[in-house]
Protein backbone atom coordinates (compact mmCIF):
# COMPACT_ATOMS: atom_id res chain seq x y z
CA UNK A 1 0.00 0.00 0.00
CA UNK A 2 1.51 3.14 -0.79
CA UNK A 3 2.27 5.67 1.95
CA UNK A 4 0.39 8.68 3.20
CA UNK A 5 3.86 10.11 4.08
CA UNK A 6 4.63 10.23 0.19
CA UNK A 7 1.17 11.61 -0.63
CA UNK A 8 2.33 14.94 1.56
CA UNK A 9 5.87 15.37 -0.19
CA UNK A 10 4.69 18.51 -2.20
CA UNK A 11 5.79 21.87 -0.02
CA UNK A 12 3.00 23.46 -1.12
CA UNK A 13 0.42 20.37 -0.25
CA UNK A 14 2.80 20.43 3.16
CA UNK A 15 2.01 23.78 4.21
CA UNK A 16 -1.70 24.06 3.06
CA UNK A 17 -2.09 21.22 5.33
CA UNK A 18 -0.37 22.80 8.17
CA UNK A 19 -2.85 25.98 7.92
CA UNK A 20 -5.79 23.32 7.88
CA UNK A 21 -4.39 21.98 11.33
CA UNK A 22 -3.42 25.32 12.97
CA UNK A 23 -7.37 26.12 12.50
CA UNK A 24 -8.08 23.28 14.37
CA UNK A 25 -5.93 24.28 16.80
CA UNK A 26 -7.79 27.91 17.02
CA UNK A 27 -11.27 26.40 16.94
CA UNK A 28 -12.10 22.89 18.06
CA UNK A 29 -14.76 21.45 14.71
CA UNK A 30 -12.67 23.42 12.04
CA UNK A 31 -10.75 19.75 11.01
CA UNK A 32 -13.65 17.65 10.15
CA UNK A 33 -11.71 14.56 9.07
CA UNK A 34 -7.84 14.17 9.20
CA UNK A 35 -5.76 10.79 8.35
CA UNK A 36 -2.34 12.55 7.21
CA UNK A 37 1.03 11.82 8.05
CA UNK A 38 1.46 11.92 12.18
CA UNK A 39 4.88 13.48 12.07
CA UNK A 40 3.02 16.50 9.96
CA UNK A 41 0.54 16.67 12.89
CA UNK A 42 3.20 16.50 15.28
CA UNK A 43 5.08 19.19 14.16
CA UNK A 44 2.03 20.94 14.46
CA UNK A 45 1.05 20.74 17.57
CA UNK A 46 4.56 21.88 18.90
CA UNK A 47 4.30 24.67 16.87
CA UNK A 48 3.47 28.49 18.47
CA UNK A 49 0.25 29.03 17.68
CA UNK A 50 -0.34 32.46 14.90
CA UNK A 51 -2.74 34.84 15.69
CA UNK A 52 -5.78 34.31 13.18
CA UNK A 53 -4.54 37.09 11.72
CA UNK A 54 -1.17 35.94 10.89
CA UNK A 55 -2.90 32.27 9.79
CA UNK A 56 -4.73 34.46 7.38
CA UNK A 57 -1.65 36.00 6.23
CA UNK A 58 -0.41 32.86 5.55
CA UNK A 59 -3.10 31.37 3.88
CA UNK A 60 -2.57 34.42 1.29
CA UNK A 61 1.30 33.68 1.13
CA UNK A 62 0.59 29.90 -0.06
CA UNK A 63 -1.93 30.50 -2.27
CA UNK A 64 0.57 32.65 -4.17
CA UNK A 65 3.36 29.94 -4.19
CA UNK A 66 0.45 27.24 -5.53
CA UNK A 67 0.01 29.67 -8.16
CA UNK A 68 3.57 29.59 -9.14
CA UNK A 69 3.76 25.52 -8.74
CA UNK A 70 4.17 23.26 -11.06
CA UNK A 71 1.37 21.41 -9.55
CA UNK A 72 -1.05 20.25 -12.24
CA UNK A 73 -4.47 22.95 -13.10
CA UNK A 74 -7.19 20.73 -11.56
CA UNK A 75 -5.16 20.94 -7.79
CA UNK A 76 -4.14 24.43 -7.91
CA UNK A 77 -7.90 24.94 -8.53
CA UNK A 78 -8.78 23.09 -5.36
CA UNK A 79 -6.06 24.42 -3.13
CA UNK A 80 -6.26 27.82 -4.52
CA UNK A 81 -9.91 27.90 -3.34
CA UNK A 82 -9.86 26.11 -0.18
CA UNK A 83 -6.55 28.04 0.98
CA UNK A 84 -9.20 30.81 0.29
CA UNK A 85 -12.05 29.37 2.75
CA UNK A 86 -9.70 29.15 5.53
CA UNK A 87 -8.05 32.43 5.04
CA UNK A 88 -11.98 33.66 5.37
CA UNK A 89 -12.73 31.38 8.66
CA UNK A 90 -8.87 33.22 10.13
CA UNK A 91 -10.26 36.17 9.58
CA UNK A 92 -13.01 35.35 10.76
CA UNK A 93 -12.13 34.01 13.79
CA UNK A 94 -10.06 37.45 14.29
CA UNK A 95 -12.63 39.38 14.52
CA UNK A 96 -12.62 40.77 11.18
CA UNK A 97 -16.07 41.66 9.88
CA UNK A 98 -17.44 39.83 6.77
CA UNK A 99 -20.84 39.26 5.68
CA UNK A 100 -22.87 36.53 5.84
CA UNK A 101 -23.07 36.61 1.52
CA UNK A 102 -19.36 37.27 1.48
CA UNK A 103 -18.19 34.36 3.90
CA UNK A 104 -21.21 32.01 1.84
CA UNK A 105 -19.77 33.10 -1.36
CA UNK A 106 -16.13 32.60 -0.09
CA UNK A 107 -16.19 29.43 1.59
CA UNK A 108 -18.31 27.19 -0.90
CA UNK A 109 -18.47 28.96 -4.25
CA UNK A 110 -22.07 29.70 -4.04
CA UNK A 111 -24.34 32.73 -4.43
CA UNK A 112 -27.78 32.28 -1.78
CA UNK A 113 -31.18 34.04 -1.60
CA UNK A 114 -34.71 33.42 -0.01
CA UNK A 115 -36.85 30.24 -0.91
CA UNK A 116 -39.86 30.65 -2.47
CA UNK A 117 -42.88 30.77 -0.01
CA UNK A 118 -45.83 29.60 -2.80
CA UNK A 119 -43.30 26.34 -3.28
CA UNK A 120 -43.56 25.70 0.14
CA UNK A 121 -47.20 26.49 0.21
CA UNK A 122 -47.05 24.02 -2.79
CA UNK A 123 -45.04 21.25 -0.84
CA UNK A 124 -47.48 21.35 2.44
CA UNK A 125 -50.34 21.09 0.28
CA UNK A 126 -49.35 17.65 -0.68
CA UNK A 127 -48.48 16.81 2.81
CA UNK A 128 -51.82 17.06 4.08
CA UNK A 129 -53.05 14.96 1.14
CA UNK A 130 -50.88 12.10 2.09
CA UNK A 131 -51.41 12.31 5.83
CA UNK A 132 -54.43 11.02 7.53
CA UNK A 133 -57.00 13.34 9.67
CA UNK A 134 -57.46 17.08 9.46
CA UNK A 135 -56.38 19.85 11.30
CA UNK A 136 -53.62 21.63 11.94
CA UNK A 137 -50.99 20.07 9.15
CA UNK A 138 -47.91 20.64 11.89
CA UNK A 139 -49.29 18.66 14.67
CA UNK A 140 -50.74 16.31 12.02
CA UNK A 141 -46.89 15.72 10.37
CA UNK A 142 -45.51 15.63 13.80
CA UNK A 143 -48.05 12.72 15.48
CA UNK A 144 -46.99 10.74 11.79
CA UNK A 145 -43.77 10.86 12.89
CA UNK A 146 -44.26 9.42 16.59
CA UNK A 147 -45.82 6.59 14.85
CA UNK A 148 -43.06 5.87 12.95
CA UNK A 149 -40.46 6.45 15.83
CA UNK A 150 -37.42 3.83 17.78
CA UNK A 151 -36.42 4.75 20.92
CA UNK A 152 -32.82 5.29 21.81
CA UNK A 153 -32.62 2.25 22.85
CA UNK A 154 -33.12 0.14 19.62
CA UNK A 155 -31.71 2.71 17.37
CA UNK A 156 -28.60 1.54 16.50
CA UNK A 157 -30.14 -1.98 16.17
CA UNK A 158 -32.34 -0.27 13.74
CA UNK A 159 -29.65 1.94 11.63
CA UNK A 160 -27.29 -1.34 11.63
CA UNK A 161 -29.88 -3.16 10.02
CA UNK A 162 -30.42 -0.81 7.30
CA UNK A 163 -26.23 0.19 6.81
CA UNK A 164 -26.11 -3.51 6.57
CA UNK A 165 -28.59 -3.98 3.76
CA UNK A 166 -27.31 -1.00 1.96
CA UNK A 167 -23.65 -1.66 1.91
CA UNK A 168 -24.20 -4.84 -0.65
CA UNK A 169 -25.64 -2.40 -2.75
CA UNK A 170 -22.93 -0.05 -2.61
CA UNK A 171 -20.46 -2.43 -2.91
CA UNK A 172 -21.73 -4.32 -6.33
CA UNK A 173 -22.71 -0.33 -7.64
CA UNK A 174 -19.64 2.05 -6.17
CA UNK A 175 -17.03 -0.45 -5.17
CA UNK A 176 -15.23 -0.54 -1.46
CA UNK A 177 -12.24 -1.04 -0.54
CA UNK A 178 -10.93 -4.29 1.28
CA UNK A 179 -11.33 -3.93 5.04
CA UNK A 180 -13.91 -1.03 5.21
CA UNK A 181 -15.84 -0.07 8.40
CA UNK A 182 -18.49 1.95 10.13
CA UNK A 183 -19.08 1.71 13.85
CA UNK A 184 -22.27 3.53 15.18
CA UNK A 185 -22.94 4.40 18.64
CA UNK A 186 -26.30 6.42 19.82
CA UNK A 187 -25.17 9.66 21.89
CA UNK A 188 -27.50 12.28 23.62
CA UNK A 189 -28.22 16.05 23.51
CA UNK A 190 -26.45 16.95 20.05
CA UNK A 191 -27.42 19.45 18.30
CA UNK A 192 -27.51 17.26 14.93
CA UNK A 193 -29.25 13.89 13.89
CA UNK A 194 -26.17 12.28 12.82
CA UNK A 195 -22.18 12.90 12.23
CA UNK A 196 -19.94 10.94 10.67
CA UNK A 197 -15.84 11.02 11.79
CA UNK A 198 -13.64 9.58 9.32
CA UNK A 199 -10.79 8.16 10.89
CA UNK A 200 -9.00 6.87 8.33
CA UNK A 201 -7.80 3.27 6.58
CA UNK A 202 -11.05 3.18 5.43
CA UNK A 203 -12.81 3.37 8.86
CA UNK A 204 -15.83 5.66 10.10
CA UNK A 205 -17.71 6.28 13.23
CA UNK A 206 -21.20 7.32 12.83
CA UNK A 207 -22.86 9.33 15.78
CA UNK A 208 -26.46 9.20 15.88
CA UNK A 209 -28.41 11.70 18.17
CA UNK A 210 -31.22 9.73 20.36
CA UNK A 211 -33.54 11.78 18.64
CA UNK A 212 -32.80 10.57 14.94
CA UNK A 213 -35.43 7.40 15.27
CA UNK A 214 -38.24 9.87 15.58
CA UNK A 215 -39.32 8.85 11.84
CA UNK A 216 -38.23 4.72 11.89
CA UNK A 217 -39.38 4.33 8.28
CA UNK A 218 -36.66 7.22 7.40
CA UNK A 219 -33.37 5.91 8.39
CA UNK A 220 -31.77 4.91 5.30
CA UNK A 221 -31.91 8.47 4.89
CA UNK A 222 -29.45 9.01 7.67
CA UNK A 223 -27.54 5.70 6.93
CA UNK A 224 -27.10 6.81 3.03
CA UNK A 225 -26.09 9.86 4.21
CA UNK A 226 -23.34 9.24 6.45
CA UNK A 227 -22.02 5.79 5.40
CA UNK A 228 -23.24 4.05 1.96
CA UNK A 229 -22.44 5.86 -0.64
CA UNK A 230 -22.48 8.83 1.31
CA UNK A 231 -19.71 10.26 3.54
CA UNK A 232 -17.76 6.87 4.29
CA UNK A 233 -18.21 5.72 0.91
CA UNK A 234 -16.73 9.13 -0.46
CA UNK A 235 -13.95 9.28 2.07
CA UNK A 236 -13.21 5.80 1.72
CA UNK A 237 -12.88 5.89 -2.21
CA UNK A 238 -10.99 9.23 -2.16
CA UNK A 239 -8.27 8.27 0.25
CA UNK A 240 -7.98 4.91 -1.84
CA UNK A 241 -8.02 6.42 -5.00
CA UNK A 242 -6.72 10.21 -4.53
CA UNK A 243 -4.16 10.23 -1.72
CA UNK A 244 -3.18 6.48 -2.09
CA UNK A 245 -3.19 6.14 -5.53
CA UNK A 246 -2.23 9.34 -7.19
CA UNK A 247 -0.59 10.46 -4.43
CA UNK A 248 -3.07 14.04 -3.76
CA UNK A 249 -2.52 14.29 -0.17
CA UNK A 250 -4.35 17.40 0.45
CA UNK A 251 -7.37 15.32 0.51
CA UNK A 252 -6.07 13.55 3.42
CA UNK A 253 -7.37 16.78 5.11
CA UNK A 254 -10.94 18.02 5.22
CA UNK A 255 -11.84 21.91 7.02
CA UNK A 256 -15.57 22.79 7.28
CA UNK A 257 -16.82 25.74 5.61
CA UNK A 258 -15.10 25.08 2.24
CA UNK A 259 -16.18 24.00 -0.90
CA UNK A 260 -15.33 20.40 -0.78
CA UNK A 261 -18.02 20.66 2.11
CA UNK A 262 -20.40 21.46 0.33
CA UNK A 263 -20.18 19.46 -2.99
CA UNK A 264 -19.61 16.38 -0.27
CA UNK A 265 -23.10 17.45 1.90
CA UNK A 266 -24.77 17.73 -1.87
CA UNK A 267 -23.56 14.42 -2.70
CA UNK A 268 -24.54 12.86 0.91
CA UNK A 269 -28.27 14.63 0.49
CA UNK A 270 -28.52 12.41 -2.85
CA UNK A 271 -26.50 9.10 -2.04
CA UNK A 272 -29.84 7.31 -0.82
CA UNK A 273 -31.58 8.17 -4.62
CA UNK A 274 -28.15 6.88 -5.93
CA UNK A 275 -28.20 3.72 -3.82
CA UNK A 276 -31.96 2.90 -3.85
CA UNK A 277 -34.00 5.16 -6.11
CA UNK A 278 -37.61 5.07 -5.74
CA UNK A 279 -39.43 2.33 -3.16
CA UNK A 280 -36.85 3.27 -0.65
CA UNK A 281 -40.12 3.69 1.97
CA UNK A 282 -41.08 -0.34 1.03
CA UNK A 283 -37.50 -1.72 0.77
CA UNK A 284 -37.42 -0.23 4.81
CA UNK A 285 -40.23 -1.50 5.52
CA UNK A 286 -39.09 -5.18 3.72
CA UNK A 287 -35.61 -4.78 6.06
CA UNK A 288 -37.48 -3.66 9.14
CA UNK A 289 -40.28 -5.88 9.46
CA UNK A 290 -37.29 -8.91 9.80
CA UNK A 291 -36.27 -7.55 13.11
CA UNK A 292 -40.14 -6.98 14.24
CA UNK A 293 -40.75 -3.17 13.47
CA UNK A 294 -43.25 -2.52 11.10
CA UNK A 295 -43.61 0.97 9.35
CA UNK A 296 -45.91 2.84 6.79
CA UNK A 297 -42.96 3.36 4.75
CA UNK A 298 -44.70 3.89 1.75
CA UNK A 299 -46.07 6.87 2.73
CA UNK A 300 -42.62 7.67 4.49
CA UNK A 301 -40.98 7.87 1.79
CA UNK A 302 -44.14 9.80 0.14
CA UNK A 303 -44.00 12.50 2.68
CA UNK A 304 -40.31 12.98 3.00
CA UNK A 305 -40.36 13.83 -0.62
CA UNK A 306 -42.17 16.54 -0.47
CA UNK A 307 -40.57 17.62 2.73
CA UNK A 308 -37.50 17.95 1.76
CA UNK A 309 -39.08 20.81 -0.83
CA UNK A 310 -38.97 22.79 2.45
CA UNK A 311 -35.39 22.81 3.00
CA UNK A 312 -34.75 26.15 1.81
CA UNK A 313 -36.58 27.31 4.77
CA UNK A 314 -33.46 26.13 6.91
CA UNK A 315 -31.28 28.79 4.72
CA UNK A 316 -33.77 31.36 4.85
CA UNK A 317 -33.53 31.11 8.57
CA UNK A 318 -29.72 31.28 8.33
CA UNK A 319 -30.16 34.35 6.36
CA UNK A 320 -33.19 36.23 8.30
CA UNK A 321 -30.74 35.60 11.32
CA UNK A 322 -27.49 36.75 10.01
CA UNK A 323 -28.10 39.44 6.54
CA UNK A 324 -31.67 40.38 7.89
CA UNK A 325 -30.78 41.65 10.86
CA UNK A 326 -34.22 38.77 12.26
CA UNK A 327 -34.92 38.60 15.86
CA UNK A 328 -34.25 34.62 17.27
CA UNK A 329 -38.15 34.92 17.70
CA UNK A 330 -38.96 35.39 14.06
CA UNK A 331 -36.56 33.05 12.87
CA UNK A 332 -38.64 30.25 15.17
CA UNK A 333 -41.81 31.43 14.06
CA UNK A 334 -40.53 30.92 10.05
CA UNK A 335 -39.73 27.69 10.56
CA UNK A 336 -42.43 26.30 12.24
CA UNK A 337 -45.10 27.76 9.94
CA UNK A 338 -42.59 26.74 6.88
CA UNK A 339 -40.68 23.75 7.49
CA UNK A 340 -43.89 22.25 10.18
CA UNK A 341 -40.89 21.99 12.87
CA UNK A 342 -42.34 21.63 16.36
CA UNK A 343 -41.42 24.81 18.43
CA UNK A 344 -38.64 22.87 20.55
CA UNK A 345 -36.57 21.40 17.31
CA UNK A 346 -37.16 25.17 16.13
CA UNK A 347 -35.48 26.89 18.71
CA UNK A 348 -32.57 23.20 18.56
CA UNK A 349 -31.96 24.63 14.91
CA UNK A 350 -31.23 28.30 15.65
CA UNK A 351 -29.08 27.45 18.13
CA UNK A 352 -26.63 25.79 15.70
CA UNK A 353 -27.05 28.46 12.92
CA UNK A 354 -26.25 31.07 15.63
CA UNK A 355 -23.34 28.93 16.46
CA UNK A 356 -20.23 31.19 15.37
CA UNK A 357 -18.43 28.09 13.31
CA UNK A 358 -21.85 26.58 12.01
CA UNK A 359 -23.63 29.67 11.55
CA UNK A 360 -23.17 29.09 7.65
CA UNK A 361 -23.05 25.26 7.15
CA UNK A 362 -26.54 24.86 6.56
CA UNK A 363 -26.15 26.12 3.13
CA UNK A 364 -24.01 23.35 1.83
CA UNK A 365 -27.22 21.30 2.59
CA UNK A 366 -29.75 23.37 0.61
CA UNK A 367 -27.52 24.48 -1.65
CA UNK A 368 -25.85 21.13 -2.17
CA UNK A 369 -28.66 19.29 -2.43
CA UNK A 370 -29.38 21.71 -5.15
CA UNK A 371 -26.36 21.93 -7.20
CA UNK A 372 -25.54 17.47 -6.93
CA UNK A 373 -29.24 17.09 -8.00
CA UNK A 374 -29.34 19.30 -11.01
CA UNK A 375 -25.85 18.22 -11.77
CA UNK A 376 -26.78 14.49 -11.89
CA UNK A 377 -30.15 15.43 -13.80
CA UNK A 378 -28.21 16.91 -16.31
CA UNK A 379 -26.31 13.57 -17.57
CA UNK A 380 -26.37 12.67 -21.35
CA UNK A 381 -28.28 9.57 -22.58
CA UNK A 382 -25.25 7.62 -22.51
CA UNK A 383 -24.81 8.28 -18.88
CA UNK A 384 -26.30 6.43 -15.92
CA UNK A 385 -26.95 8.51 -12.80
CA UNK A 386 -24.33 5.63 -11.05
CA UNK A 387 -21.70 6.57 -13.75
CA UNK A 388 -22.53 10.23 -13.11
CA UNK A 389 -22.50 10.23 -9.45
CA UNK A 390 -19.22 7.76 -8.80
CA UNK A 391 -17.43 10.58 -10.48
CA UNK A 392 -18.18 12.96 -7.17
CA UNK A 393 -17.43 10.13 -4.93
CA UNK A 394 -13.99 9.64 -6.42
CA UNK A 395 -13.13 13.02 -7.54
CA UNK A 396 -11.81 16.73 -5.81
CA UNK A 397 -14.90 18.17 -7.61
CA UNK A 398 -15.27 22.06 -6.69
CA UNK A 399 -19.01 23.75 -6.27
CA UNK A 400 -17.88 26.21 -9.30
CA UNK A 401 -17.49 22.68 -11.36
CA UNK A 402 -20.92 21.91 -11.16
CA UNK A 403 -22.56 24.89 -11.35
CA UNK A 404 -23.16 25.08 -14.95
CA UNK A 405 -25.67 22.17 -14.99
CA UNK A 406 -27.73 23.62 -12.33
CA UNK A 407 -30.83 25.85 -13.13
CA UNK A 408 -31.36 28.87 -10.52
CA UNK A 409 -34.86 27.41 -9.62
CA UNK A 410 -33.85 23.54 -9.72
CA UNK A 411 -36.61 22.92 -6.74
CA UNK A 412 -34.84 20.84 -3.49
CA UNK A 413 -36.38 17.98 -3.17
CA UNK A 414 -37.28 17.16 -6.94
CA UNK A 415 -37.19 13.42 -7.76
CA UNK A 416 -36.01 13.47 -11.24
CA UNK A 417 -32.51 11.47 -10.64
CA UNK A 418 -33.14 8.23 -9.07
CA UNK A 419 -31.51 5.66 -10.46
CA UNK A 420 -33.97 2.12 -11.22
CA UNK A 421 -35.79 1.08 -8.46
CA UNK A 422 -34.29 -1.97 -5.61
CA UNK A 423 -37.26 -1.59 -3.45
CA UNK A 424 -37.25 -5.12 -3.06
CA UNK A 425 -34.70 -7.20 -0.99
CA UNK A 426 -34.43 -9.88 -3.84
CA UNK A 427 -32.50 -6.84 -6.23
CA UNK A 428 -29.55 -6.42 -3.98
CA UNK A 429 -27.37 -7.49 -7.30
CA UNK A 430 -25.84 -10.49 -5.57
CA UNK A 431 -24.95 -9.20 -2.42
CA UNK A 432 -25.39 -10.56 1.09
CA UNK A 433 -27.84 -9.21 3.68
CA UNK A 434 -25.91 -9.51 7.00
CA UNK A 435 -28.02 -9.75 10.35
CA UNK A 436 -28.17 -7.31 13.10
CA UNK A 437 -25.34 -7.62 14.89
CA UNK A 438 -26.01 -7.86 19.01
CA UNK A 439 -24.71 -4.97 20.38
CA UNK A 440 -26.02 -2.61 22.72
CA UNK A 441 -26.41 0.74 21.77
CA UNK A 442 -23.77 2.87 23.79
CA UNK A 443 -25.03 6.24 25.37
CA UNK A 444 -22.06 8.78 26.25
CA UNK A 445 -22.15 12.54 27.10
CA UNK A 446 -19.93 13.42 25.08
CA UNK A 447 -19.59 12.13 21.46
CA UNK A 448 -18.26 13.81 18.20
CA UNK A 449 -19.55 17.63 18.17
CA UNK A 450 -19.89 19.06 13.87
CA UNK A 451 -22.76 18.39 12.58
CA UNK A 452 -26.19 20.06 11.96
CA UNK A 453 -29.77 18.86 12.99
CA UNK A 454 -30.57 16.60 9.74
CA UNK A 455 -29.74 13.75 7.57
CA UNK A 456 -26.29 14.22 7.51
Amino acid sequence: MPSLEAAMDEPEVREYLRIGLLLGRMAEGFVDCWFGDPALERRVRAELLPSPDDLAAQAGEVAARVADSALPLHRKRFLTAHLAAMKCSALRLAGRPIGFRAEVETCFQVGIGLGDRDRYAEAHGEIDALLPGSGDLRARLERFHEANTVGPDHLQRAVQAVSDALRPLVRDRYGLPDGEHVRYEVVHDKPWNAFNRYLGDYRSQVSLDSRAGRNLAALPVLAAHESYPGHHTERCLKEAGLVRTRDEGEHALVVVNTPQCLVSEGVAEMALDASLGDGWGAWTADVLAEQGVRVDGERVEAVMRSWWKLLGARQDAAIMLHDRGASTEDVVEHLTRWLLLPEQRARHMVAFLIDPLWRAYTVTYVEGRRLVSAWLAARDGEQTVADRFDHLLRDGVLPEDLRGAATVNHPIGQPAVVVPPTAHPQRFGGGERHPVRDATAVSTADGVVADVEGAR
